[in-house]
């Protein structure tokens, strides 16, 4: 696997998390807002509770019969009291109280006004020349846990904010990027002889020049690859023809010399003639198919092709009989490789079989709906030189006569077509031989 990042999962995760923090920054700062906006409403309410009680107090104080004693208010119904009270004379006897202001244990001799413990938060007011005095609290933790909870209730959301966050991201990003991820598969799409203008519609304006460009380069390339198999064709035709007349003019020298020393030297540059022949031809067929021009305009069966290829090496060589064909009832693939790449490829895997097997043993051939594969009896090639039969020029351990170029062009036709090409020494299975594998992937449509 790749360990790079998508430009969608970057931006995606990057813009979630934003999301996230920002909502975070928000909540700590509504909570902080929050805290002093609740400090002013409970202060407030401290006081409007102190200067309430305050007058019904001394009314209450004024008619109770005897002036000693504290008095309790009673509860209209139970219920927690968050603000107490307590109504103290100038010496700080307790001479009226609610409820629950002993639990709360608030403090005598507090100065008029807001006062903060470690425990309660106090509002103290004085009235009758400071005579009857009242202290209202309030527990600290009250507050906090108000705050708390407004702040949570503003965090919590943010557990099912992420997951939308990151839905609607993946959403806006897949569709806002599609133009862009179309136009990378249409560049991964060029290749193996595909050189078509990649579509510039619909892309954004950042990937505009970038599409003008790759379409520039591609139409350099196509150029230069015309120029490539055009030199190939002149050449082949500038080759052919002089070999061919140096040929036939020394196989007629031979056969107008005696028997002697002349005309075995013309027997020598006959042979060395149709070497040269033979050699540049494969020369001719290496360049092709390290060019372009190896996938047809629409998929065909390669059956017919195989077995054309086959005809033409009988009627060259007169070695049919050497080759056993089995083709699939199936008939065979059906491949966008080139008819031409297909008989250039089979033809040279065929002839490198019959040229290094084994004497008086027939060469396998079997074509089956995914893969050619061709296999020779033979000595086994040593395993550190496999890797290297594929380049050019390079053979194995065999006598027979060759140039080393068979086995690196049907590679570089399987290597420009996208096709594997798998050879094995000895043959799978067994414990001699030698086989060469093509596997072919679905035609495209």
């Amino acid at each position: 696997m790749s360990g790079r990042w998508s430009l969608r999962r970057r931006l995606g995760l990057w813009l979630a998390l934003s999301v996230a923090a920002l909502w975070l920054a928000a909540a700590t700062v509504a909570g902080l807002v929050l805290r002093h906006e609740i400090d002013e409403v409970f202060d407030s309410a401290l006081q409007e509770v102190a200067q309430r009680v305050l007058p019904l107090a001394y009314s209450e104080l004024l008619a109770r019969e005897d002036g000693a004693g504290t008095h309790h208010m009673p509860p209209v119904g139970p219920h927690r009291e968050f603000i107490t009270y307590v109504v103290r004379d100038a010496q700080g006897r307790v001479l009226l109280q609610s409820s629950d202001a002993e639990q709360m244990a608030i403090p005598a001799g507090l100065a008029p006004g807001f006062h903060t413990t470690p425990r309660l938060r106090t509002y103290t007011e004085a009235a009758v020349r400071g005579t009857v005095i009242v202290t209202t609290a309030e527990e600290l933790d009250h507050r906090a846990a108000a705050v708390g909870r407004a702040v949570m209730a503003l965090i919590w959301p943010l557990v099912a904010l992420v997951p939308i966050a990151l839905a609607g991201v993946w959403i806006t990003l897949r569709l806002t990027l599609k133009p862009v991820l179309a136009f990378r598969h249409a560049i991964a799409a060029r290749g193996r002889g595909n050189l078509a203008p990649v579509p510039e519609q619909g892309l954004p304006e950042e990937m505009a020049p970038v599409a003008g460009a790759v379409n520039a380069l591609m139409e350099r390339l196509r150029g230069a690859l015309e120029a490539e198999r055009g030199f190939a064709a002149n050449s082949a035709h500038e080759l052919r023809t002089p070999i061919a007349a140096a040929l036939a003019q020394t196989q007629r020298l031979v056969a107008e010399l005696p028997e002697g020393p002349a005309q075995e030297r013309a027997r020598a540059i006959s042979g060395a003639l149709r070497r040269l022949s033979r050699l540049s031809e494969k020369l001719l067929q290496l360049a092709k198919a390290e060019g372009a021009g190896l996938l047809a305009e629409a998929p065909a069966p390669l059956a017919p092709v195989l077995r054309h290829v086959i005809a033409d090496l009988d009627r060259r060589t007169d070695r049919a009989g050497d080759i056993d064909l089995s083709i699939t009832a199936e008939g065979g693939p059906v491949s966008d490789l080139d008819p031409d790449a297909f008989a250039v490829l089979a033809r040279n895997l065929i002839e490198n079989a019959l040229k290094h097997g084994a004497p008086d043993t027939p060469v396998q051939v079997r074509l089956t709906a995914d893969r050619l594969e061709i296999t020779n009896r033979g000595a086994v090639v040593p395993a550190e030189r496999m890797a290297q039969l594929l380049r050019p020029f390079e053979r194995g351990p065999t006598g027979a006569e060759g140039s080393g170029l068979g086995l690196a062009i049907a590679a570089a036709i399987c290597r420009g077509a996208g096709l594997a090409l798998e050879i094995a020494s000895p043959i799978p299975g067994a414990t001699e031989g030698f086989s060469a594998v093509v596997r072919f992937p679905e035609a495209r449509s």
